[in-house]
């Protein structure tokens, strides 16, 4: 396993203002990432180092946005202010995680704006949507080289997240192979009074400033 990406959901400034805020204080620009059909979703991404990558998301007036775990998880956040909503890891075994979840992946997609369409498989987001501090799964079905990570070189890395919850509940979800996943980005389980999920995260700049989001 291996992180992939942290999702943030933009508030009622809505997507442009979101992305351009976060911009200023990484020091890098976002690119369009396109809509999710499937979830009635759009983003815009933020290559980081690592293979990892960094994903704003504002859902639709789409019917899809009412019916997806995701969609709905998307539209909640936001109406509550936005802020960070998950974060994701991948797998190329997804099979173990259906057994350990006792249900099946569903696939994912989006066109990206030169017409590549990206395609993946994930589980977990609607046990993800009633609680936060669990991070969902994905297996991408693409080439490496084509992984949202390789668009840009933003030399942006993520180093350090601070996550309202119960380490012993995220490796029962997921076994204890989820921490390994972390590598080398800090993990402070802090404000267990806290409602779960993601309360910041910190990256580095290219310019080796620390910046906390």
């Amino acid at each position: 396993m291996h992180l992939d990406h942290v999702t943030f959901a933009v508030g009622h400034q809505g997507l442009d203002a979101t992305t351009e805020a976060l911009s200023a204080q990484l020091g890098a620009p976002f690119l369009d990432g396109g809509v999710h059909p499937r979830f009635g979703t759009t983003n815009r991404i933020l290559p980081l180092t690592n293979r990892q990558y960094l994903e704003v998301v504002e859902v639709l007036d789409h019917p899809a946005a009412e019916k997806a775990a995701f969609g709905q998880a998307v539209r909640e956040r936001s109406e509550a202010g936005g802020g960070w909503l998950h974060w994701c890891v991948s797998t190329d075994d997804l099979a173990d995680v259906e057994r350990r979840m006792g249900r099946h992946a569903v696939p994912g997609s989006r066109h990206r704006p030169d017409g590549f369409l990206l395609e993946w498989r994930q589980i977990g987001t609607s046990t993800m949507k009633a609680d936060p501090q669990l991070p969902y799964v994905t297996r991408w079905d693409v080439p490496d080289e084509e992984h949202p990570s390789q668009a840009a070189d933003t030399g942006v890395e993520l180093v350090r997240m601070e996550i309202a919850g119960d380490p012993q509940r995220v490796a029962d979800w997921l076994g204890e192979k989820v921490f390994t996943a972390l590598e080398s980005i800090e993990v402070d389980w802090a404000a267990q009074n806290a409602l779960p999920g993601i309360l910041a995260v910190t990256f580095r700049t290219a310019d080796g400033v620390e910046v906390r989001v």
